[in-house]
């Protein structure tokens, strides 16, 4: 197989469908981080000292993230300068969105099982303690950019909602399952030496962000 082309030598790229476009538009800035993440967490999950089950679960993740950076390449008719055939709606996506809401609640129900693990939380905690969890926060960072750059991206085009769902919620369960590692490795997460308490039961980590 041979990798290069030649056919973005002039700074364009073609998205599923063929339709071409810049190599800096906002939708390529947002799946391209997607792809930045992904590679993150393929790091993450071959560090040896991480639980067979926890890197199960990021191959899993890793799957997901491509089929989010499908959705975003993905135009729609409109764009393609068509109209959908099936609903005869121009703002249909050209192919069938991948991501659906059952992988955003199965990522929900993970963060759900994690949660009660690690010592509750009422300050803001340094990145860091084990090395898993200082990267794991590493790609909590990431994931929250790739859904800055997605939401203005969605200001210009449509968007799979439940695509920006699963990148919202990956944030949190990286935030999550950092805490995880480390309290298995009983390692302290350090808390910030100047914050005040901002988590409780009617305020989460998300809805301060």
């Amino acid at each position: 197989m041979q990798v290069y082309t030649r056919t973005g030598d002039q700074g364009m790229t073609k998205l599923i469908g063929g339709l071409e476009v810049a190599k800096d538009d906002p939708r390529i800035e947002a799946y391209g981080t997607i792809d930045e993440l992904n590679s993150l967490v393929g790091c993450i999950a071959s560090l040896p000292q991480l639980d067979s089950s926890f890197k199960e679960e990021l191959i899993q993740i890793q799957h997901y993230l491509f089929d989010c950076g499908n959705d975003l390449a993905t135009p729609t008719f409109k764009e393609m300068g068509k109209i959908s055939p099936r609903t005869r709606n121009a703002n249909d996506p050209f192919y069938p969105y991948v991501v659906k809401k059952e992988i955003v609640e199965w990522l929900e129900a993970r963060i759900d099982s994690y949660s009660s693990i690690p010592p509750e939380v009422d300050y803001f905690i340094l990145p860091g303690g084990t090395n898993e969890s200082a990267q794991l926060h590493l790609a909590r960072t990431v994931a929250r950019r790739a859904e800055r750059q997605i939401v203005t991206f969605q200001k210009q085009r449509q968007v799979n909602p439940s695509a920006l769902q699963f990148i919202n919620r990956l944030s949190d369960y990286f935030f999550v399952l950092a805490r995880v590692v480390n309290t298995q490795a009983e390692t302290k997460n350090i808390r910030y030496e100047r914050s005040k308490k901002v988590f409780h039961s009617e305020l989460t980590k998300d809805d301060i962000q």
